[in-house]
């Protein structure tokens, strides 16, 4: 399953006649393609899914976006099968 994360616009470049963009989820830095959001500026938040940018979002749709990822963090939602206890493996 693949979820769509808010992240911060950093630099625009062009790589192979496609729109391309460095993008801050985070705190980390990943590539995305722009062609779904040729309007975004560098500092514009969008939603980032499968390295494409799907949308432009304002910062204070980001930040309760990533609010909500880390609270799932917090509550454990993302725990790997090593950390589930062995009744909910079987």
């Amino acid at each position: 399953m693949c979820l769509a994360i808010p992240g911060k616009l950093l630099e625009l470049f062009d790589e192979n006649g496609l729109k391309m963009g460095t993008i801050d989820v985070n705190g980390s830095k990943t590539r995305a393609c722009l062609e779904y959001v040729p309007d975004i500026q560098v500092g514009q938040y969008t939603i980032v899914h499968a390295g494409f940018a799907l949308k432009i979002i304002d910062s204070e749709e980001a930040a309760e976006s990533l609010k909500l990822w880390q609270e799932l963090f917090d509550s454990g939602a993302f725990q790997t099968d090593e950390e589930l206890p062995l009744s909910e493996l079987l």
